[in-house]
């Protein structure tokens, strides 16, 4: 697969042999002339090709199913590029690479010299670049790094520097986050435009001209490096109202034939003066853009370009009268050119563009948590593929060809790429194409197994039969359940050591664990619960679980040897079994349970003598249908309750504790559908709830959103704190929006914000933080109390397009059974980062388990077998996370360095750190190091960005420019992430 690049390069080259002219001459020298003295509208023809939606991305490709929605891609660019080449004026810009990557496979080299032509002269600009337009609400930083960087690879390494996409375009996403754009900043993009604006906020900012802005996106990198100008497009990114002539539209043509009874020249001419003049009286500029397209259009390009070519020229033509209206054909990057020749002062936004509304009863804010198990399994994927990647890097050609088959990395990688598309990890997507975008990332780990096989076999020294159980969470497993001895190779992502706690379904009674030297390690097997046995079904046959706990060395593995034998052959500590508990406790932690209610009644951090009175239960909320307000009901967008309160699960729940030398568990059953285990392992330092929710009942005919509620008598006066996409922290404040004074209609949907990772409150002597497993929606309706939205199951459309209702009917056909966690800390303010961070690293990169039978043969001849190792010669400080590790091409690694830590969390951890290159890994060295951009397309020295002038600043601040590297001494500041590019040579096996 990975030849597909390399296939590029080579048409590439064919391409400059057949005489194609590849000077420098993309870019702002080929806009198109906007004089001065006019007010200049940019026309941009555009289409919006969803990565999935309605149809699966291969429906929409070649245009099948068009019973529900008509849309074919690949006639789109066959329709575009032949009418760019009949007129220089006309442009055209395209977004989605995992769209334009298969159509350009397919092109004849007649065709693709064409295309080369139309780039280079900046006629068919490439906007954007992603693999798909990513979410930003639900999609975690680093799978939206990875698919940024998929995509804009492929139009680096096949056009050059004219494929690098200048201008982020975001037209589509629903809200609008902080980290997005400092990421797109990271990347060496000039500006961002997006389509989607709360209602209120729009108002305001039309009223105040303040439709375009500097967006900083983060309080510790130094501006302008974090800075991005933004702008709000007009019409969403649909043309202005009569101007569309896609063949999808019903708008009129313009009939311009003087002897016609229909010409209607004058009335277009009128229409298109108004809404010029509407238009430049929300902005502040004398360049107005106009987006030319829509969903899918473009399949018939004629009517589009024909019609275009006529306004142009007849609102041109008024200038002899006196007009000072000016039409040219543009993009967004002449655009933004445009405006950054204008040398204006625009304002500063801070903060992010969540949650968002279209309408009073409107917020969007359903899909935070939609489709919750894909979004648990998107999670994982991105979890198995870093380790993918980073056993690819390590072992080269060994772990691509080697005795388990030949396969790489990049299957998968093209499948998180899909899945961060703005309606597959959102959960907003026909049933259909979500189980598309499922099978999609299963095939990529079967591929990726093959090459962790393959490397793992590399670095053991042994063959073995390596198996892979992904139903764990569910006690199942065919391997550990049947067999008498088996290998347990732990691979630990992280740059850190670990200690990971390892549960396995199993028959017997007792085991005996031996470590990677042969040393004994603690067991224990205690009953699989019956909460398990109902979600598993017939799934699995296993009685018990086994249980131990296991150090793991960075960026490396452990082997650990189970058998079973008889209760005689060894002491074993009997399962204590006790009804109806008060508390459960370790060195760390006490929780307490209610006496009467068996709810959670507190929560005690022995460690650092800290007490929190604390509630826990769950309840859902009735999902409106629409009322006398609104006719607007809860979907899979939208998230709409009937009322403010929410219904109780129970007031009472039955419980019982489960408890031997290495855990502590307290069962708790809420209902026939809802389940949860309360649990501390002997050295945890935090509290896990493990949730079963599901299938929610809709016998009533009423469509259920369920939350987990945390509620104290902290004093938080409306103030509660939400990370965004994994990485920054922001402060939220109930009923409040910092851009614009704003009108409430809906309590609790409008009060809810993404959470990716993290969700907290905190007075001046407590904080109290929830860490998640996947993004869900949540809140602080009062103050005092959390809420996560786990799971949601609606019976009606919410009419934004998908037009299904959020059923999820599940394997079973009566609805989907959801298993998570939710981690809990309690710590004072000014210490918590230093656990939350790691941790939330530890659970998003958590080690992969991997199953062996114990009978190998040597994998080389004259190589020892290893049953531990660790790629890093010294595990990284804890204020260094190692972000990527990847092969970019052969010989090539992509290495990404990460400083977690907010400049303000850690008196500890907050501080810049030093890492040298050189003595990173103990098996690679590493040479001609050069460091990139974010996305690893252009080197940083060339790194070139727009300046841009803020409101109230005297002048632009300057980036430091120095080109110098030392690899032996990186600097990572916090919050900062450096990306490298670097030749490898292995250090070992040098027939890798």
């Amino acid at each position: 697969m990975e030849s597909c690049r390399y296939r590029g390069l080579l048409l590439l080259l064919v391409l400059l042999t057949g005489g194609v002219h590849r000077g420098t001459g993309c870019g702002p020298e080929t806009c198109p002339v906007a004089p001065e003295g006019f007010l200049n509208v940019h026309l941009i023809p555009h289409t919006h090709n969803d990565v999935g939606w309605l149809k699966t991305v291969d429906q929409y490709y070649y245009g099948e199913r068009n019973n529900i929605q008509h849309a074919g891609v690949q006639y789109i660019l066959d329709s575009v590029v032949p009418q760019l080449l009949a007129d220089p004026r006309r442009r055209f810009i395209y977004v989605e690479s995992a769209f334009f990557w298969r159509w350009w496979m397919e092109q004849k080299t007649t065709v693709q010299r064409d295309v080369v032509q139309l780039i280079q002269e900046g006629r068919l600009e490439f906007i954007n670049g992603g693999w798909t337009m990513n979410d930003e609400a639900a999609a975690h930083y680093s799978p939206i790094i990875d698919q940024m960087t998929l995509g804009l690879q492929f139009l680096q390494s096949t056009f050059g520097e004219c494929g690098r996409p200048r201008v982020a375009w975001h037209i589509d996403p629903f809200g609008h986050s902080r980290e997005q754009a400092l990421l797109f900043a990271q990347m060496g993009y000039d500006g961002l435009f997006f389509g989607r604006l709360d209602y209120q906020d729009k108002q305001n900012r039309e009223s105040k001209k303040q439709m375009e802005m500097i967006w900083r996106g983060s309080d510790d990198l130094v501006a302008p490096s974090a800075d991005l100008f933004t702008g709000v497009l007009p019409n969403g990114y649909n043309p202005p109202d009569g101007f569309c002539w896609d063949q999808l539209c019903a708008d009129p043509p313009i009939m311009d034939n003087p002897q016609m009874e229909d010409n209607n020249v004058d009335t277009v001419l009128q229409l298109f003066m108004k809404a010029v003049n509407t238009q430049a009286d929300k902005y502040r500029s004398q360049h107005l853009v106009m987006t030319m397209g829509s969903d899918f259009q473009y399949e018939n390009a004629i009517p589009w370009y024909k019609n275009m070519d006529k306004l142009i020229d007849l609102v041109n033509a008024q200038q002899k009268n006196g007009s000072k209206v000016n039409v040219i054909y543009s993009t967004p990057s002449c655009y933004l050119t445009a405006l950054n020749r204008a040398n204006l002062s625009w304002p500063v936004k801070m903060d992010d563009f969540f949650p968002y509304a279209d309408g009073p009863h409107m917020f969007w804010t359903g899909y935070f948590t939609s489709r919750a198990g894909f979004k648990r399994y998107e999670r994982l994927s991105n979890n198995f593929l870093q380790v993918c990647n980073q056993l690819e890097a390590l072992t080269g050609v060994a772990a691509t060809h080697g005795p388990y088959g030949t396969s790489s990395s990049l299957r998968l990688r093209r499948a998180m790429g899909v899945a961060q598309h703005h309606d597959a990890v959102t959960g907003t997507a026909k049933q259909h194409v979500n189980d598309d975008y499922t099978l999609r990332l299963y095939r990529g780990w079967e591929s990726c197994q093959v090459v962790i096989s393959n490397a793992l076999a590399s670095l053991t020294g042994t063959k073995e039969s390596f198996t892979y159980c992904h139903l764990l969470n569910i006690s199942v497993c065919p391997t550990t359940e049947a067999a008498k001895s088996f290998n347990v190779l732990l691979y630990n992502p992280l740059g850190h050591t670990v200690t990971w706690n390892i549960r396995l379904p199993v028959n017997g009674v007792a085991y005996i664990v031996k470590g990677p030297s042969g040393e004994a390690v603690t067991s224990e097997v205690t009953p699989v619960s019956n909460f398990t046995e109902y979600v598993r079904k017939d799934q699995g046959t296993a009685e018990r679980e086994l249980i131990f706990q296991a150090p793991i060395p960075p960026l490396g593995f452990s082997k650990f040897t189970v058998q079973k034998v008889s209760a005689q052959e060894r002491f074993f500590t009997r399962v204590k079994k006790t009804t109806s508990p008060t508390k459960i406790e370790n060195k760390y932690y006490r929780v307490e349970f209610h006496p009467e209610t068996g709810l959670i009644s507190g929560i005690h951090n022995l460690e650092k003598g800290i007490s929190l009175p604390l509630t826990h239960s769950f309840y859902w909320y009735n999902a409106s249908i629409g009322n006398a307000d609104s006719t607007q009901p809860s979907g899979a967008y939208i998230f709409r309750p009937n009322q403010s309160t929410p219904v109780p699960m129970t007031q009472n729940v039955r419980s019982y504790l489960v408890q031997n030398s290495l855990v502590q568990e307290v069962y708790q059953n809420f209902s026939s559908w809802c389940s949860q285990v309360v649990r501390l392992y002997s050295d945890q330092r935090y509290v896990e709830l493990e949730w079963t929710v599901g299938p929610i009942p809709i016998g009533d005919r009423i469509g259920k959103e369920v939350i987990s509620r945390f509620d104290s008598k902290l004093q938080t006066d409306g103030v509660f704190y939400t990370d965004a996409n994994g990485r920054q922290v922001l402060q939220r404040r109930r009923d409040f929006r910092e851009t614009w004074p704003l009108k409430q209609t809906e309590p609790v949907a409008g009060n809810y914000y993404p959470v990716i990772s993290r969700i907290y409150i905190k007075d001046k002597n407590i904080q109290f933080t929830v860490l998640t497993d996947r993004s869900q929606g949540g809140s602080s309706i009062t103050d005092g109390s959390l809420e996560l939205m786990v799971n949601r199951r609606l019976l009606y459309d919410d009419f934004r397009g998908v037009g299904e209702p959020l059923l999820e009917p599940g394997p079973y056909l009566e609805g989907i059974i959801l298993r998570g966690k939710h981690l809990l800390l309690l710590d004072t303010p000014e210490d918590s980062a230093d656990l939350h961070r790691s941790l939330g690293l530890q659970e998003y990169m958590s080690p992969q388990i991997i199953l062996s039978s114990g009978d190998g043969v040597p994998y080389r001849s004259q190589q020892d077998s290893t049953n531990q190792f660790s790629a890093l010669r010294t595990p990284l400080p804890n204020n260094v996370h190692l972000l990527t590790l990847a092969l970019h091409e052969p010989n090539k690694l992509l290495l990404r360095l990460e400083h977690p830590f907010q400049g303000h969390e850690s008196s500890n951890y907050s501080q810049p750190v030093t890492v040298n290159l050189q003595e990173l890994f103990s098996t690679l060295s590493l040479s001609e190091v050069e460091e990139m951009t974010l996305s690893a397309n252009l080197p940083k020295s060339k790194m070139n960005r727009m300046q841009w002038k803020a409101e109230g600043a005297s002048d632009v601040p300057r980036g430091d420019k120095s080109s110098f590297l030392d690899p032996t001494a990186i600097i990572l500041n916090p919050m900062e992430i450096r990306t490298f590019l670097a030749t490898i040579q292995y250090r070992k096996h040098g027939d890798r």
